[in-house]
């Protein structure tokens, strides 16, 4: 049986980013992806924000993987030549209790270390005049970033370590070794085996079914996944906007946001369909016309000038949860030897936004949990 230093499980863009870690720190490294190309789930199916950090509780993973995966993040586009564009966002207040939050997450901004500018309306105006808000929050290292561009990029870093990525090669089960030195084996949909001393299950929406395959590791240790899809409508026309905009936030739920793309076209969403199915098979990915007659509202709050009928279906993406509808949205969760007892295997579950962002740093991290054991 053939057998290499590291296997990471999705050719994501975390599972490349981890893969290429791994790879650059002197690991024999493959990437395993069931599907035929790379970053054909989650990864393509996003806002391609790179998100500055406002959001999450201090001192949390997503707090802090975000704020270092943004600092990376600039520094490859700029070394590998990928396209992005640091156009800063708006997150807008237009009642007392936006207000509220809009304050509040000024302080979370603060305590986590991110940039932001307080800005009444007449001068959130003056930069955005097809604004409608009473006060708005400004956060200039908000950006956005072509995420195949950069899955690309971390592609290339991984084959140029030694490290390669294998499509259309299916994980289907794992027999775990508890003991240090005797590596783990791996099964694919071929029958096909691969023995490995560190595992990387970074399989999103797959993850916690995959985990569930996984011979030796206690079912307490995997938890239930949930599927909450995001619909994305098109502008038709032009774009007045030159920043993001977002509504001030209502529980997990950004809001339904104003994003552009590198040509300055405008997309609005996700907003939030909770769905009922158990597994990633059963998604259905089309987006529904109907649901477009409650962005108009929504989007309606901060920009009235939006016309009747300049809305069109786009797209969807799932977001990999690890929490029900009524439940506190939780941290990311990095899985590792410390939580699970077995040697050189890492879990990455409830990987959503912002994982993209935090993708570099949720590599690091990842290399230190495994270096740790």
């Amino acid at each position: 049986m053939d057998r290499v230093d590291a296997v990471v499980i999705g050719a994501g863009a975390v599972g490349l980013a981890v893969a290429r870690a791994l790879a650059q720190a002197g690991r024999d490294t493959i990437v395993v992806e069931a599907q035929n190309g790379i970053g054909q789930g989650v990864s393509s199916r996003n806002s391609e924000v790179i998100h500055a950090g406002l959001y999450y509780a201090p001192g949390s993973l997503k707090a802090r993987l975000c704020v270092r995966g943004k600092e990376l993040l600039y520094a490859l586009c700029a070394s590998h030549g990928v396209a992005h564009r640091r156009c800063g966002k708006l997150t807008v207040a237009n009642d007392g209790q936006e207000l509220q939050a809009l304050r509040q997450l000024q302080e979370r901004a603060a305590a986590n270390g991110v940039e932001v500018a307080w800005l009444e309306e007449a001068q959130a105006r003056a930069m955005e005049p097809a604004l409608r808000c009473i006060a708005a929050l400004h956060s200039p290292s908000t950006g956005i970033v072509d995420s195949h561009g950069f899955m690309l990029a971390l592609q290339g870093d991984l084959e140029n370590a030694g490290g390669l990525v294998a499509l259309a090669t299916e994980v289907v089960s794992a027999r775990l070794s508890a003991r240090a030195g005797e590596p783990h084996v791996l099964r694919f949909a071929d029958g096909a085996e691969l023995a490995a001393d560190i595992v990387v299950n970074a399989a999103s929406l797959h993850a916690p079914a995959l985990a569930r395959q996984f011979e030796g590791l206690d079912a307490r240790f995997v938890p239930r996944e949930w599927f909450a899809k995001g619909n994305y409508y098109a502008l038709v026309g032009r774009c007045p906007f030159t920043h993001l905009v977002y509504p001030a936030p209502a529980d997990a739920h950004l809001g339904t946001h104003l994003t552009l793309d590198l040509g300055g076209q405008a997309k609005f969403g996700p907003d939030i369909e909770w769905l009922d199915v158990r597994s990633p098979e059963q998604i259905d990915w089309r987006v529904d016309p109907a649901r477009a007659d409650g962005f108009y509202a929504e989007v309606r709050r901060y920009w009235p000038g939006l016309p009747d009928g300049a809305l069109a279906p786009s797209y969807s993406g799932v977001r990999p949860k690890i929490h029900g509808p009524h439940e506190k949205a939780p941290d990311f969760r990095i899985d590792g030897p410390e939580l699970h007892g077995i040697p050189g295997l890492l879990n990455l579950f409830g990987i959503e936004s912002p994982g993209l962002t935090s993708a570099l740093a949720i590599a690091e991290h990842a290399l230190g949990c495994l270096d740790s054991r």
